[in-house]
């Protein structure tokens, strides 16, 4: 199947504009590439450091020969998906040990828990960790004794953090491993009910804490299709986990063995050896287009829309919102996970899953196949799963077809023809919607504006009972700049209820979502932010305000409103406590929204 003219005209539309950035950016890797192995440029004293506490190892790391592969881990007990982490280095370092090679920890990043910092201050610094997990990352790989590099992260943040860092040390190769998703516990409508009956006051906490324990109930990812699942996608279409690794469950044969297989090909992929696959080779313009691809195939993360941009530029490529959205336009939705649907990553995995939708999008010409993988060239790769036969992992031939099609649809039957993203503009400026999970009769809302500077406020509103007519929702100074752009989840239940209740209700935000959220109309990134003087810093209570998912727009409708002076919020709440005094200079130098909300990038 020849390729889709719509993806072809954005890819080289992307590579025109990147051409000096990835340029600039390739003599430099080449340039650390040509300086030949690294250890071979490090004294002896500044090895002996290196290899002090490596026990059995030393003397393959003295002599130098053996690829020695550096494990960026982002551990903790705190972040479900990564409490299997604590046991990977061990196995990474016994199976690069058979192999002939050697591994060593070269340091951990910080990983904090959306789901715990939800409508909490913490939340304030979720955004800018991503920035400090890649400089974090940039400080263990600086010890510069590495062939490879294998990275253990999954969720929100931290898989975009490490890209960053390993787009950044783009000479050495890099291999992600996942943890997997936690097996199916309590279904996240039943959960989502629970949570609507809580903020109605018809249940009460004890009720809502078992619903969500029954839900979060084990070690991995969150079973809904949320940021963390998205990102674990994205590593399979841009060719940097092993074919098929992203939705295998923890605690499993299967996964131990993926886990071993990484890091052979991790090893066998260094410039020591005759497959040199580092990552900027990997990390192109058509890396990202497909990766794009797969995001509006399975309606994922709207995070993403944020993190690809900067994750791009790390690599000298440069993304904007309208690849995004002419990419939506072209790719079907082929995929129902909640919350665009009733299933979780494991249904959708069981039904044919990242295999048989990559191969369905190849064959409709809509991904590169002509790409550089870790697991060889050409994508098709990816279209196989991995099996255990007698003991041994192997790969097969995926599903030829799905194996349910109330949750995997192919190409040609897909359950709508466009991906779930939409751009917005208009003079309340410039921001991203996801419709893939709300109902067409939705994708228009025209209503009065009501105005909140936070989260509470929303809350407090709701349970006074204010709102009574249809409704645009307006939280703004919810940027970067203004308090790093948390996300307002937690808005969703209250949202969820207005709308049953038969009332047309959307939000406007300069904030962010989380990637659980979806059934009720959002107009999120909305830049400039308030905070920076943007338009929604002109918005009035009672404002006319339309949100027309169809089109592409978002609107005030009152003649006035240009000549008006923006309002300024009292910030001053948001610089302190919980860390965020930590945190001013990322504040003041944070970039738009629209360019990936980046500080070092």
């Amino acid at each position: 199947m020849p390729m889709n003219p719509r993806i072809e005209a954005v890819t080289q539309r992307i590579r025109a504009r990147s051409l000096p950035r990835r340029t600039a950016y390739l003599d430099r890797m080449r340039a650390a590439a040509d300086a030949g192995p690294v250890r071979a440029h490090l004294s002896c004293g500044n090895q002996a450091h290196a290899y002090a506490a490596m026990e059995e190892d030393k003397s393959a790391l003295a002599e130098g020969r053996a690829p020695n592969l550096g494990i960026v881990t982002a551990y903790n007990d705190m972040l479900s998906a990564h409490q299997p982490f604590e046991q990977y280095p061990d196995i990474i370092r016994r199976a690069a040990r058979a192999a002939g090679g050697t591994a060593q920890v070269a340091g951990g990043v910080p990983a904090m828990c959306d789901g715990v910092t939800q409508g909490q201050p913490g939340m304030e610094l979720s955004l800018f960790s991503r920035d400090v997990i890649a400089l974090s990352a940039g400080v263990a790989m600086s010890h510069n004794c590495f062939d490879a590099a294998v990275w253990l992260g999954v969720c929100d943040k931290i898989v975009p953090g490490l890209i960053i860092a390993a787009a950044t040390f783009g000479h050495v190769p890099s291999v992600f491993i996942p943890a997997g998703p936690m097996t199916s516990g309590l279904p996240n409508d039943e959960k989502s009910k629970v949570r609507q009956q809580f903020a109605q006051g018809e249940i009460g906490r004890d009720d809502l804490m078992k619903a969500e324990m029954a839900s979060y109930h084990g070690p991995g990812t969150c079973t809904f299709y949320g940021t963390a699942n998205t990102n674990q996608m994205l590593m399979e279409f841009m060719g940097l986990h092993l074919p098929g690794a992203s939705f295998v469950n923890p605690g499993t044969p299967l996964r131990e063995a993926l886990t071993v297989a990484a890091t052979e090909r991790a090893l066998a992929i260094t410039a020591l050896g005759n497959d040199y696959r580092p990552a900027g080779q990997v990390l192109d313009e058509r890396a990202f287009v497909n990766g794009i691809v797969g995001l509006m195939a399975t309606g994922g993360s709207t995070n993403l829309v944020l993190h690809l941009p900067a994750m791009a530029r790390a690599a000298g490529i440069e993304l904007a919102l309208e690849d995004f959205a002419e990419i939506s336009e072209a790719v079907p939705l082929m995929a129902k996970v909640y919350p665009n649907g009733l299933a979780d990553v494991n249904h959708f995995h069981a039904a044919g899953g990242l295999g048989y939708m990559i191969g369905e999008l190849l064959d409709a010409g809509l991904l590169h196949d002509d790409v550089c993988t870790i697991a060889g060239d050409g994508l098709k790769r990816y279209a196989q799963e991995p099996k255990l036969r007698d003991g041994a992992l192997v790969w097969e031939d995926g599903a030829g077809e799905t194996l349910n099609d109330r949750i995997l649809r192919s190409a040609a039957s897909a359950f709508q023809p466009s991906g779930g993203l939409k751009q917005l503009d208009g003079n309340l400026g410039q921001g991203v919607i996801k419709v893939s999970a709300v109902d067409p009769s939705r994708h228009v809302i025209e209503a009065r504006a009501r105005i909140f500077h936070d989260q509470l406020s929303v809350k407090t509103a709701f349970q006074a009972g204010e709102f009574t007519e249809d409704t645009i929702v307006v939280v703004r100074f919810q940027g970067p700049a203004a308090n790093g752009m948390p996300e307002l989840h937690s808005l969703t239940p209250i949202l969820a209820v207005l709308q049953d209740r038969g009332l047309k209700v959307a939000l406007v935000t300069d904030g962010r979502m989380s990637g659980a959220s979806g059934k009720v109309p959002a107009a999120i990134h909305v830049a400039p932010e308030a905070a920076k003087g943007g338009p929604l810093a002109r918005l009035q209570d009672g404002d006319l305000v339309r949100l027309d998912a169809a089109s592409g727009r978002l609107d005030v409708l009152e003649a006035d409103f240009d000549t008006r002076t923006p309002v300024h919020a009292d910030l001053s709440n948001n610089e302190f406590g919980i860390g965020r005094e930590l945190f001013a200079a990322f504040r003041a130098h944070v970039g738009d929204s629209t360019e990936g909300a980046g500080v070092v990038v």
